[in-house]
């Protein structure tokens, strides 16, 4: 095959898999079986190999994503990226619908779902994928082309004939997708996602596309930014014809000309909510006609022609079946609400804390009775009350005696919590040990929770000292080990030997003590022995240490099982002393409150790159605060910041202070 042939067959390769890939991801209705279009893409990938002057970086084999990338170039938005007013009640649904009425000729209302994710610009030249970025404060975001172009509904190529065409979408993640990820990150001890924005977020800001592509993420397109193609004079039109161009817009918007008609599409959309295969946090409804939104004009935050109705928490009553009493990894006991099942904001809920004796008692909540549930900020399932008893109920009382050991339980100092004092609990040996290999602690990689599990129940272990003294013989007499696994997993609990001492202080499980008051220690006192040395005053004058922290580090440091715990670990060689990673005090006694999704760092790299200059991160605003730094949708915090005049700092002017 020369050239020529090769290239109109690689066009016409491309342009059946492009339709394919189209009737799938955008129309929900494949073409073609999984095996034929894989080969279809074998031959593209073969021909492009062979021709490589053939390679579009807008091709198909494109979508599985690339290389790491070091960082995000900035990306200016000539038509800026703005947000829109929440509501949220009806009645001021009513009131802006009505001054909308009152100031324009019989508008027309387009309601829409308010997609819960990550808002993008996509740019097409001549018809061409261009250069894809995030929202970043509105007016600059970051480039994530290669990460976009692994979203297969985002079309490459549209029609050739139009000179330019920018659209904004919002990048989200399916709940099927959201739940395999969790339930992987799981696996590899891993802290998952809270919720899928935060998911979907995280997965377009990663530095390697290719796991942006395993992500499975998608995309909803509701708006044209910039436009030198067909004239549009309406939202509905503009939707309507990037929908025809073959990009996956909104799943629903509905015209309105009534207040009450956008009530009924609220509530309509609303008790659906749970049918949607995707999270939705509200509705925004928006005036459909371009030249009406002109005479309305705007604020400097906001448009007066939009608004987004959030949803208040969704709540709902269901029977209290049973109280399950768990003890954690320090020995507190918990009680857990088990109750029949039921849907809140797209889930199935049958479990939520009880917190402590006092939250049971101030609620009279005992087991029969109908309760109300509903799930705080959309992710956390809590108890509000109890509606109603059942005949013959009783007040609920905690048990006396840890629900494992049998040990009696106790209150310690003025904690509301009860405690199994009990170090040898079963409970709490088993949790110690997951947190002691856990990834913010020694990260010992294969050593998950089941496999913990499985080297206590085999009595192989019975301290986080014993994993030292496995070797691949002891591993591979359970079912579980082969050679080879067990021979990784020994060397992942050797080569943690060499960790830093904070990660070691973190994983011994000292009450109160996070990785940042770990590694603040061992910057204070640069060993474990000068730590364990040290008195409540010495340990006090590091900065955030109350009283009960200080105390906390003072005695659990004289506990004889923890004791000999460190000694068993001195003897197998683990790192005692600490090379501090502070690179200067440049930010020494500021204040810095983090708020909102910042373009390219997670928050805890920024907190990190705070830290590390010698600066403090709070996460409250408060008279003490020196600088807020606000990323895309900042909240409260950022409102709070403006009305106590406090300094606002983007992303890249936190990056210009620290000289990152």
């Amino acid at each position: 095959m020369d050239l020529n042939e090769a290239k109109n067959r690689v066009d016409e390769l491309t342009e059946i898999i492009n339709r394919h890939n189209h009737a799938y991801y955008v129309l929900d209705n494949p073409t073609v079986d999984d095996y034929e279009y894989d080969m279809l893409m074998q031959e593209l990938k073969k021909l492009e190999a062979e021709f490589p002057e053939l390679a579009s970086e807008n091709s198909p084999t494109k979508r599985v994503g690339g290389t790491a990338l070091n960082t995000f170039a900035k990306v200016p938005h000539r038509v800026q990226m703005g947000s829109l007013q929440d509501v949220f009640s009806f009645e001021q649904v009513k009131e802006f619908t009505e001054k909308c009425i009152s100031e324009l000729t019989s508008p027309v209302f387009i309601v829409e779902p308010k997609i819960d994710g990550l808002s993008v610009s996509l740019e097409y030249h001549d018809g061409e994928f261009f250069i894809g970025s995030t929202r970043g404060d509105g007016f600059t975001g970051e480039d994530v082309s290669a990460n976009l172009k692994t979203i297969r509904s985002i079309p490459l190529k549209i029609d050739s004939s139009i000179p330019l065409l920018e659209v904004r979408g919002e990048v989200y993640m399916p709940r099927e997708s959201f739940f395999k990820l969790v339930e992987k990150q799981e696996l590899n001890d891993e802290t998952p996602f809270k919720n899928p924005r935060n998911a979907a977020a995280g997965s377009l800001r990663q530095k390697s596309s290719k796991i942006t592509a395993e992500r499975k993420l998608d995309i909803f397109v509701f708006n044209i930014q910039q436009n030198e193609g067909k004239a549009v004079s309406s939202h509905k039109e503009s939707l309507d014809y990037i929908k025809k161009l073959g990009f996956k817009t909104i799943p629903s918007y509905v015209p309105c000309t009534t207040y009450e008609q956008i009530e009924a599409e609220i509530k309509k959309i609303g008790e659906n909510r749970a049918t949607y295969p995707f999270d939705i946090d509200g509705v925004v409804i928006k005036v459909d006609d371009f030249n009406q939104r002109n005479i309305m004009g705007a604020t400097s935050k906001y448009p007066k022609w939009a608004v987004a109705y959030k949803f208040p928490p969704e709540e709902k009553q269901t029977v209290l079946r049973s109280i399950e009493v768990n003890v954690g990894r320090t020995g507190a006991i918990t009680p857990v609400a088990v109750f029949d099942p039921l849907l809140l904001a797209g889930t199935s809920v049958s479990r939520a804390v009880l917190h402590n004796q006092q939250f049971i008692t101030d609620r009279d909540i005992r087991i029969g009775d109908t309760i109300t549930v509903r799930k705080a900020g959309d992710i956390i399932p809590e108890v509000l009350n109890s509606v109603s008893h059942a005949e013959g109920s009783v007040p609920y009382t905690l048990p006396e005696v840890c629900p494992v050991c049998g040990t009696k339980a106790i209150h310690v100092d003025e904690e509301s919590a009860l405690r199994c004092p009990n170090t040898s609990c079963p409970a709490q040996l088993l949790k110690n040990i997951i947190h002691f290999a856990s990834k913010p602690a020694m990260n010992i990689d294969g050593l998950g929770d089941a496999i913990v599990a499985l080297l206590v129940d085999n009595r192989l272990i019975t301290s986080a000292a014993d994993l030292y003294d496995l070797t691949e013989a002891k591993l591979m007499t359970l079912d579980r080990f082969k050679e080879k696994s067990a021979g990784n997993l020994v060397k992942a609990i050797e080569a943690s030997k060499s960790n830093t001492l904070d990660r070691l202080i973190f994983g011994l499980g000292i009450r109160n003590i996070g990785a940042r008051a770990a590694v603040l220690l061992c910057e204070k006192f640069g060993s474990l022995d000068a730590i364990m040395n040290a008195d409540v005053t010495e340990i006090s004058s590091i900065d955030g240490f109350g009283d009960v922290m200080s105390q906390g580090v003072y005695e659990a440091l004289r506990e004889p099982h923890l004791v000999a715990l460190i000694e068993k670990l001195r003897t197998h060689g683990l790192n005692f002393t600490y090379a501090s990673s502070k690179k200067s005090n440049k930010l020494e006694g500021k204040v810095f409150v983090l708020t909102g999704t910042l373009p390219t760092l997670k928050r805890d790299e920024a907190k990190k790159i705070i830290e590390d200059m010698g600066g403090k991160v709070s996460s409250s605003v408060s008279k003490k605060t020196d600088y807020v730094v606000a990323g895309e949708e900042a909240g409260s915090k950022l409102t709070k910041a403006e009305e106590l005049g406090i300094a606002i700092l983007s992303e890249a002017e936190l990056l210009a202070m620290t000289g990152e």
